[in-house]
């Protein structure tokens, strides 16, 4: 499974008002947390974001909702406020992940994550899930190790028994390192205790019912909440849906054959312009990126840093590319400079893909609090006959992905077993709730949008016509009105609104 992430690379916005403090709602609290429900929080301007803009709190949160004697953990909050000075509330948004920081989306930009009219409009939380980079967070490798665990050509054969063996033992020394240095909170990251401590942000928040915007893996978290608390629903919207019943086999079956399409619609693009170092037709110019990926698998090329560019590393550098058209010309320039022997190129988007910057640090722990929650989140009960067959599917509908998509499951060495289920989520009696899905999405491909909205018992379909992962704010007046009507004013939008580009 890859990870989801509503990526954001814009300064600061201007100077807001500060957002006036509500009084906790307390009703409702879980018993034996009403301390928590009822605290009162310590707003302050936050450090180094931006003048004024922005104020920042710590929430305390329980590490086990199920036992409050089990202590607690913190979770970084900031809130931009509304511009124009009378806020509707608070919208809560999560850019996916899971691992992403909502905290670091919304400094660096509240009007790219919702939209500057949803930004005037409401104060624009952002936060970081439990685990996840402010908060109380997973730790495991540092910058060197990380390095290895990604980066290191395996020194067997790819498929073979010593190859699977040697990608276990590296995987068993991945988990052990985040169990030994992540102070007991690994059994506790996951997406129902998260979208528990959204509740408790929404009471301490000052807000009688949720309103949300979440993107990818966000509309998992929200999808749980509505779940959870369907009285509670204000006015959610789910953009980039993930289907909550599906396996992990199935979510990376699926996974594999959206990337492939995103690829051929990339490469039929790329064969049409006049830099694309591929010729021929579509079928023909991936025939030569399959060779490419062959060749670097045998070969791998080296780059300024030292790092070996092979094969695995060149496909996260597609993927990271595909999320977004508008880094097609980029995947055209990694894969020019791969042809000539050159890996730089490939590995400022790998890179990027997990925020790592030119010295070797990495600036989240993004990769580790995604490993935490899908490893607790989904169970591993998968047969060998399903993922063989898993196996089959993927080589034939996604044939230049396939031979490096297959590998060894981390999950199967993760040091605690899943709690989560994988089931159809109703949330009966939930306000409308808003389902985006985007037809040509790789990472959360269009048919997982379609089955969520049909699942949830208030479910509304809007259909972004396009490439790319989510339809909100990327330039389809359609589906950036229905959305903003909708948190706005709560215009519910047509069921099965299709927006072309």
């Amino acid at each position: 499974m890859l990870s989801g992430c509503l990526y954001a690379a814009i300064p600061p916005e201007s100077a807001a008002s500060p957002a006036a403090s509500r009084e906790p709602d307390v009703d409702g609290a879980p018993a034996g947390f009403e301390d928590l429900y009822g605290q009162q929080l310590d707003w302050s301007p936050c450090s180094g974001v931006g003048s004024g803009s922005f104020d920042c709190t710590t929430v305390t949160a329980p590490l086990d909702w199920n036992d409050p004697s089990v202590g607690t953990i913190d979770l970084a909050v900031i809130r931009r406020a509304a511009t124009n000075g009378d806020a509707i509330g608070s919208l809560l948004t999560n850019p996916g992940g899971p691992g992403a920081s909502g905290y670091d989306l919304i400094a660096k930009s509240a009007s790219y994550a919702v939209g500057s009219a949803l930004s005037d409009a409401y104060d624009v939380i952002g936060f970081d899930p439990r685990g996840v980079g402010r908060s109380t967070a997973v730790r495991c490798f540092d910058g060197a190790q990380m390095d290895s665990y990604l980066f290191d050509i395996p020194r067997s054969m790819r498929g073979t028994d010593a190859w699977r063996t040697e990608l276990t033992g590296r995987n068993k020394a991945f988990a052990a390192a985040c169990d030994a240095n992540s102070g007991g909170i690994l059994p506790y990251i996951t997406t129902d205790n998260a979208a528990r401590d959204m509740d408790l942000l929404r009471a301490v928040l000052g807000d009688a019912k949720l309103n949300y915007l979440g993107y990818s893996y966000g509309t998992f978290l929200g999808a749980t909440y509505a779940k959870l608390f369907p009285e509670r629903v204000g006015r959610l919207v789910l953009d980039g849906a993930i289907d909550p019943s599906v396996s992990g086999l199935d979510v990376g079956t699926t996974q594999a054959i959206g990337f492939e399409s995103a690829l051929r619609a990339y490469m039929a693009d790329c064969l049409a312009g006049s830099s694309c170092p591929f010729s021929g037709t579509t079928d023909q110019a991936m025939a030569g990126l399959a060779t490419l990926l062959a060749n670097v698998d045998a070969r791998p090329l080296k780059a300024s840093d030292g790092r070996l560019l092979g094969a695995d590393s060149l496909m996260t550098a597609i993927v990271a590319a595909l999320y977004s058209q508008d880094s097609w010309s980029f995947l055209t320039s990694a894969l020019s400079d791969a042809l000539s022997g050159k890996a730089d190129t490939a590995f400022r988007l790998t890179d990027f893909y997990y925020a790592r910057d030119g010295a070797g640090m990495y600036s989240d722990n993004s990769t580790e609090a995604f490993r935490a929650y899908n490893c607790m989140d989904y169970p591993v009960d998968t047969s060998q006959a399903d993922k063989d067959a898993a196996t089959a599917l993927i080589a034939q509908k996604a044939p230049t992905i396939a031979p490096y998509w297959d590998g060894v499951d981390p999950c199967e060495t993760w040091p605690y077993p899943p709690t989560g289920v994988r089931e159809r989520i109703t949330a009966d009696g939930a306000a409308p709730i808003v389902v985006v899905g985007t037809t040509n999405d790789p990472a959360t491909p269009y048919a997982w949008s379609v089955s969520l909205a049909q699942q949830l018992s208030s479910g509304v379909l809007v259909t972004r016509e396009g490439e790319g992962h989510t339809g909100y704010n990327k330039g389809n007046s359609c589906v950036d009105a229905a959305v903003e009507d909708y948190l706005l004013d709560g215009t519910v939008p047509q069921n099965g609104l299709t927006c072309s580009e």
